[in-house]
């Protein structure tokens, strides 16, 4: 079957994102766009997918437990679970190795979690949005090792790519699925042995998809979508 998704949006815990993504907000949005499935995929932290899940149960919206990890090559790297708590998990290791750099709100934006009825739980107080001190592989590998499927996000950016940091896509990650943005052509990349998947990355709630992005599942589900993921193409 086809469903809607996209798989790659952050709420208000990102610095980059606006202070309007709370955990309600985002999903209802989406709720309201028709999509059928997201992730919620904030920067090195799942601290507020307790609240999404919760909210995207509510709505019968499937909500993909995700986090968007940043290598010391500084590429981002989605990693998709199949619980909240794995990515909790996946989180905490992350956070263990993200630089001691805090936040400066006024030059990269509020890290705010929150509770499913959008209510402030903590301010994080440590930068995000910055590169860890673990490998593209450490963090392909951690994942799997949770459960997860690693996707490399936005290939074809020019920043925080596998292209643009690399020129290619290392085989020893074993990927199976690449990120492209779709509103920058892709170039002189071979993306035909992998699943390409579209998303938004989305930081306001105007930029989440329409029903206008389908992937093809067994079942309208988190095991049903990183099924796909996972899988050969």
């Amino acid at each position: 079957m086809k469903i809607a998704t996209d798989l790659h949006i952050h709420s208000c815990l990102s610095p980059c994102g606006d202070m309007e993504m709370t955990p309600n907000n985002l999903v209802n949005m989406a709720f309201l766009k028709g999509l059928d499935a997201i992730a919620l995929a904030d920067h090195n932290t799942a601290k507020n997918l307790p609240a999404a899940k919760a909210v995207a149960d509510a709505r019968d919206l499937v909500l993909v437990p995700a986090i968007e990890a940043e290598s010391r090559e500084e590429v981002h790297v989605l990693c998709y679970f199949r619980t909240v708590e794995d990515a909790l998990e996946m989180g905490d290791f992350l956070y263990e190795h993200l630089p001691p750099m805090p936040n400066m709100p006024s030059m990269f934006g509020e890290q705010i979690a929150m509770n499913d009825d959008d209510e402030p739980i903590y301010t994080e107080e440590k930068l995000l949005i910055q590169a860890t001190t673990l490998s593209i592989n450490e963090i392909a590998e951690k994942c799997r090792e949770l459960g997860g499927v690693p996707v490399p996000a936005h290939i074809n950016r020019t920043s925080n790519s596998l292209i643009a940091s690399l020129g290619f896509i290392p085989p020893e990650c074993d990927f199976t699925t690449v990120e492209v943005y779709r509103s920058i052509p892709l170039e002189n990349v071979d993306v035909s042995p992998y699943h390409v998947i579209f998303s938004s990355d989305a930081h306001n709630l105007e930029a989440i998809f329409e029903r206008d992005n389908f992937i093809s599942v067994e079942e309208r589900s988190v095991e049903g979508i990183l099924k796909y993921l996972a899988s050969k193409k």
